[in-house]
């Protein structure tokens, strides 16, 4: 059994007990990891003195005005009763001032009162300047803070993801997932950061946390053992700190769908072998993509109208690189891996450190100090600034276009509101790893087909590509479709159980058009997911299975057309087999008098 002040404190600012019917070993946790009761041994330890010096006023008082002899309405001596002082003094010190009293109060009575008042006043003002002193200190208000947020955190009852960290790319991920109504606990050590989550306008209630991801008793208050977590991101700036989280993840909750971000493939491995579920390497992406805008800029048109919000138009396509050498200005990891990128690609590369770059400042021409570069670049195809700051990357790109004035510019730019400075300098190909990020986890979370789909694209032709985009283009128009996810399950595709498993529904059967089946919806499959693996862009031939999932792009209107089909018997029977059922009572009963008649 606990201490019973313990308790009264912990309850009192937030503390609650471990949540119960979660999964096995969930109240062993709670209850092995429960953060310490900082906030109330602080409190007892700064209001301890102004407690003690408030009773013994209070005490010496009641004791004098008990001690001191008045009078009664006859003269005769009279002692006040112990709870008559107590009564008598607690109504003064609260300065609440009633009059009644067992008899009116001698000089020596009045004299001892008046010299407790002065004194209970300079009490009274010694323990209430130590409360205000108390409340705002920095170490007692984040205590409270993270209590009330561990409170709110133990008591959802609906799914949510944890995410770690709240950065660029964590912001836009959580508004996302709470335009689409997914729940999300936030754990963050900087105390801003926490504070920007109230102030950013969410719809949900989106509890923030403040604390170190690497402390397993703080992972457990942001509700790693909750029955309700349903997966973690770990979007932090810190590899280790990134790793930390998958490797306590895989401890306390074995099979919990982690996503982790890092800029090292040896940190990746590990987090791997710890069976995350992705890992987003913002670097690794950038090379990726790059490769995909000089070998197949199709490719890249087709992802990037994909990932776009619906409606979008189409994103112009990047010109067919000419063959030809570039030049990367960086000594970091990007710079690295870029060159390994392109090397592969069979791109001559030439490699300048950005410190030697930035050393010619001074040169009224930009990069004249280093001639070898310059002639390098007068004749390379595209050129990369790859420094870890904005600003110096700025000023490599700038000095790069006065030397070659044709060059294709690509840089990694690091804060998103640098973005107008980077449209106005003209540079060709810029990401932003924070939109990398959230978009991939994004796809992740919500659409794991599309997610599937978008892995296979880069690994296309550009003929491929190019005929995808005609055909999404010839159904759908040229603005960004819908994207949804349909399972051919009892519960989302009733109709099409019994037909599955008698004879053959195809896509294409899927996609005829209620108003009339020999015409098909605005809409295209780009991808099955069967057993596992993704089938990218079927034909409209190809056969449907149950438990089939499928991606589907198309206008508002065909998704409304294909729900109808796979919900409504009447409808399904008209599209898949041509046959036209009543669907009212009455013209059933009367189609059966017909067919009787």
């Amino acid at each position: 059994m606990g201490n019973p002040l313990l308790l009264f404190w912990s309850r009192l600012f937030g503390g609650t007990e471990p949540e119960r019917g979660g999964p096995a070993g969930h109240d062993k946790l709670s209850d092995e990891f429960s953060e310490p009761p900082a906030g109330i041994l602080l409190v007892m330890r700064r209001m301890r003195l102004p407690l003690i010096v408030l009773i013994l006023i209070f005490s010496v008082s009641v004791m004098g005005l008990a001690m001191i002899p008045g009078k009664d309405a006859a003269g005769n001596p009279h002692w006040m009763s112990v709870f008559d002082a107590f009564y008598f003094m607690a109504y003064t010190a609260t300065t609440i001032g009633f009059g009644e009293i067992p008899h009116e109060l001698t000089i020596a009575q009045r004299m001892w009162v008046t010299v407790v008042i002065f004194v209970g006043v300079i009490g009274w003002a010694y323990a209430i300047g130590s409360l205000l002193a108390l409340i705002q200190d920095r170490g007692f208000r984040r205590t409270v803070a993270r209590r009330r947020a561990a409170t709110r955190i133990a008591r959802l009852n609906e799914p949510f993801l944890l995410v770690v960290g709240y950065g660029a790319a964590s912001k836009q991920l959580v508004r996302s997932l709470d335009g689409m109504g997914q729940r999300v606990v936030v754990l963050d050590y900087d105390e801003n950061r926490v504070s920007e989550v109230d102030l950013d306008a969410y719809r949900a209630d989106v509890p923030a946390l403040m604390g170190n991801a690497r402390d397993t008793r703080v992972m457990v208050l942001a509700g790693l053992t909750h029955p309700r977590c349903e997966g973690i991101v770990s979007l932090t700036g810190d590899n280790v700190v990134n790793l930390d989280v998958v490797m306590t993840s895989a401890m306390l909750r074995p099979g919990l769908p982690v996503i982790a971000r890092t800029t090292s493939r040896e940190v990746g491995a590990r987090m791997r072998a710890f069976g995350v579920q992705e890992v987003v390497n913002p670097l690794d992406r950038f090379g990726n993509h790059l490769r995909i805008v000089m070998r197949a800029p199709a490719g890249y048109q087709l992802m990037s109208w994909l990932t776009s919000a619906p409606g979008s138009p189409l994103p112009p396509r990047y010109p067919r690189l000419p063959p030809g050498s570039w030049v990367i200005c960086g000594s970091g990891t990007l710079a690295v891996e870029l060159t390994e990128d392109l090397t592969a690609e069979g791109v001559e590369v030439t490699v300048l450190r950005e410190s030697d770059a930035l050393a010619t400042a001074a040169a009224a021409r930009p990069l004249d100090g280093n001639p070898a570069l310059t002639a390098a670049l007068a004749d390379a195809v595209g050129f990369v600034a790859a420094a870890d700051d904005d600003t110096a990357n700025l000023w490599l790109l700038e000095a790069a276009r006065r030397v070659n004035p044709h060059v294709f510019l690509v840089t990694l730019q690091q804060r998103v509101s640098n973005v107008p400075l980077f449209e106005a300098l003209g540079v060709d190909f810029a990401m932003a790893p924070a939109e990398v990020i959230s978009h991939e986890v994004m796809a992740q979370l919500a659409n794991p087909v599309l997610y599937g789909f978008l892995k296979q694209v880069p690994h296309q032709s550009e003929e491929w590509s190019q005929r995808q985009l005609r055909r999404l283009i010839g159904r759908c128009g040229d603005r960004t479709p819908e994207l949804w996810t349909l399972s051919l399950t009892p519960s989302e595709a009733p109709t099409l159980m019994s037909r599955l498993a008698a004879g053959v529904v195809t896509i294409g059967d899927l996609l005829r058009s209620p108003g009339g089946r020999e015409r098909q919806v605005q809409a295209v499959v780009l991808a099955v997911l069967r057993t596992g693996s993704t089938q990218a862009t079927p034909a409209d031939a190809e056969p449907l299975n149950t438990g089939d999932r499928l991606l589907i792009a198309g206008v508002p209107d065909a998704r409304r057309a294909i729900d109808a089909t796979v919900s409504h018997e009447p409808t399904a029977a008209y599209v898949l087999e041509g046959r036209f059922v009543p669907s009212s009572w009455l013209w059933r009963r009367l189609s059966g008098a017909q067919r009787r008649w």
